[in-house]
């Protein structure tokens, strides 16, 4: 027993292809009528090619005059199977699928259908009688029957069996004693290779009798009920699949085929307005019909080529057959029907569904694998194949000395040698004896450059003072020195045998010793007999200098130089000069010690950030300016509101004035005062 999602788990051991991929094909689609003593002849009527079905429907004179209901409809389809027996309705439905599956492609047959219109009749056949046997056992009899005939491969069977039921997936072969309950709940999962359902135990079986064995262990764990319409209906929807895997027996062939045939069973729609049912029933055709009806609209999507989003995820009967519905598939479908005239309006929409899928294309396409083991063993044997024949050929030219294999640590050796003479002169070439030498001798040419690149900058390093660029303080202090000029090139002064690196001054002429500073004679005088004949600085060593982001400056024995560019850093820590003096110092330990915060400002904004300083200098006088304009503003306004107090003070003052004057006049008129009030029925 296995899960199934051991194919997932395979994804990283082998390489999925397709080798060669079909073309695009319609789903077959075919009709059972279901035997009946009632057949309604006037409305069901077939074509002569059985290939076509007619329904005649009478008008409802209830309707009145004015009736425009369609009376009828032609459907045409890939055939029509009345009063055909199991052996025919195999031949033609499930024969070509099942024989294909051995060759690496994927087959699905599916039968839908009304409730009791014989569905699981025409899956799974009747138990009685052996000649009634459906089109899932005679499905397992061809897949071994034609294992038999293919002595030349080894081919795997596995089986699992799914029902889904209210929305819930079952695993019908979970009972068998050897699987054992699932912890976690069974779920649909996808993968490059396909859609699987995790959780889902798959059988290995190795002969016809254990995978019938399998087969009636799940028809015994199916969910039946007795039904209107059947007494024995199927409530639940089940897929049986078989799981085929083809290697050769030959074990030079690393390619290697897989499918998987899924027969399906569906369960049967219902108008529940006419089947009556009730309870458990009832919930039952609920689930099925919004199922069927789920599976109906992906259909319809898939039929349609404008359509770019498939709804396979609306419920877990069409997203576990999402691989078979449209996909890398032979897909076939079985429309069961009945031929009365009371279920016309039943066999209309079955039929309706039948043509619908017809719209449905896919594109079957052989799954080959390739075997990772096999693979390694066939590329080890063709690559010592190979190393015999280069031997047979070396040995016919006269190059028995040359091998193939991984160099040693000691032939690495040998050829970094060779490589080293052939640089200093003493080897005029290097033999060629194979591309593996080839590629090692470029390697040690890479190794032994970047070793004498080591060695001239250590070289440099002893011999020099190494100052930046960039560190202003320590040119100007060896241009104080008189060791470089004022461009930055270094000066020097022949003595003896002796050159020194650098430009002379314009002042320097031919023939003339150059007058340096008293200063500085000494530390050039000592660097020159430092320098000596024995130790001469090659071209190397120049172009090293001239490519170099640093300034190359001389050092002495006795370290003077250093000690002057140290004194003048004192120097100018203690007597600063002023901001705007381009000859600003800093105060280092070290020649190559950058500068303090504050002066690294300065000469960024007198360098770098001159523009920033400028435009910050043009924002900051503006800002000055608008303050002093709004200090100007504010005092006028105060001035003003002065004036205002003091004018309003003055208006108070002259109506106050008037006020007392209006009532003294009143007085000597006799006039009664504007504040007395008369007592209620006297004169004034």
């Amino acid at each position: 027993m296995e899960t199934g999602f051991r194919h997932v788990g395979q994804a990283g051991l082998e390489l999925l292809t397709s080798a060669r991929m079909g073309t695009r094909k319609k789903v077959h689609a075919f009709v059972r009528v279901k035997p009946t003593d009632d057949f309604a002849h006037e409305m069901i009527r077939y074509g002569d090619d059985k290939r076509s079905i007619d329904i005649h429907l009478k008008k409802d004179i209830r309707r009145g005059v004015v009736n425009n209901q369609q009376t009828d409809w032609s459907f045409k389809l890939d055939g029509v199977l009345h009063d055909a027996s199991q052996d025919l309705v195999y031949e033609t439905v499930a024969k070509d699928v099942v024989s294909q599956a051995l060759d690496g492609y994927n087959g699905t047959i599916m039968c839908y259908g009304q409730t009791g219109a014989g569905k699981t009749y025409t899956m799974m056949g009747a138990t009685e009688n052996y000649k009634h046997r459906g089109i899932l056992p005679r499905a397992l009899q061809q897949v071994f029957r034609m294992i038999e005939e293919r002595p030349t491969h080894a081919i795997t069977v596995r089986i699992s069996y799914l029902e889904i039921y209210n929305e819930s997936l079952f695993d019908l072969l979970s009972t068998l004693p050897y699987v054992g309950p699932s912890v976690t709940p069974m779920t649909i999962v996808e993968n490059p290779q396909g859609v699987f359902v995790k959780g889902l135990s798959v059988h290995l079986t190795s002969q016809e009798e254990d995978a019938f064995s399998l087969l009636f262990e799940g028809e015994t764990n199916r969910i039946i009920a007795s039904h209107t319409m059947n007494k024995n209906s199927s409530r639940s929807h089940c897929i049986f699949t078989i799981y085929l895997e083809a290697h050769s027996r030959t074990l030079s062939e690393e390619k290697y085929i897989t499918s998987k045939i899924n027969l399906v069973d569906l369960a049967g729609s219902e108008r529940l307005g006419k089947s009556g049912s009730e309870g458990q029933v009832l919930k039952e055709a609920t689930y099925i019909n919004k199922s069927l009806s789920f599976l109906e609209q992906a259909i319809i999507a898939l039929g349609d080529q404008k359509r770019d989003h498939i709804p396979f995820r609306q419920c877990k009967l069409t997203h576990a057959l999402k691989d078979s519905l449209g996909g890398n598939c032979n897909m076939v479908l079985v429309t069961n029907i009945y031929g009365e005239a009371a279920q016309l309006e039943e066999t209309l929409s079955s039929l309706r569904f039948a043509s619908r899928m017809k719209l449905v294309t896919t594109e079957p396409a052989i799954n080959e694998k390739y075997d990772a083991e096999r693979m390694v063993k066939n590329l080890e044997k063709e690559l010592a194949l190979l190393k015999q024949e280069l031997a047979i050929h070396d040995s016919l030219t006269n190059r028995t000395f040359v091998t193939y294999d991984p160099m040693d640590e000691i032939q690495i050796a040998e050829i970094n040698s060779q490589v080293r003479r052939y640089l200093e002169g003493t080897l005029d070439e290097i033999d060629i004896i194979s591309l593996r030498q080839i590629k090692e001798v470029f390697s040690q040419f890479r190794v032994v450059l970047s070793q004498q690149e080591q060695e001239v900058e250590s070289t440099l390093r002893r011999k020099y003072t190494l100052i930046d660029r960039n560190d202003l303080v320590a040119i100007s202090a060896i241009q104080k020195a008189g060791l470089v000029d004022v461009d930055g090139h270094l000066v020097g002064e022949p003595e003896g045998q002796n050159f020194g690196l650098g430009v002379a001054p314009f002042s320097t002429k031919p023939g003339k010793k150059a007058k340096p500073k008293k200063t500085f004679k000494e530390p050039l005088s000592s660097l020159a007999r430092k320098e000596g004949a024995s130790s001469p600085v090659n071209g190397k060593d120049l172009d090293y200098v001239s490519t170099s982001k640093t300034q190359l400056v001389p050092s002495s024995k006795d370290g003077d130089v250093k000690d002057m560019l140290s004194r003048d850093r004192e120097t100018s820590s203690i007597e600063p000069l002023p901001s705007d003096s381009p000859k600003e110092e800093l105060r280092p330990i070290r020649p190559d010690t950058p500068p303090s915060k504050p002066v690294a400002f300065e000469e960024f904004k007198n360098e770098q950030g001159s523009e920033i300083n400028r435009i910050f200098k043009e924002n900051k006088s503006i800002l000055n300016e608008r303050r002093k304009r709004a200090s100007e503003t504010t005092q006028h306004i105060n001035a003003i509101k002065r004036e205002i107090d003091v004018t309003k003070e003055a208006l108070n003052f002259q109506k106050s004035l008037r006020e007392k004057q209006d009532r003294k006049h009143h007085r000597l008129l006799g006039f009664p005062s504007l504040n007395h009030n008369p007592v209620p029925g006297q004169l004034p």
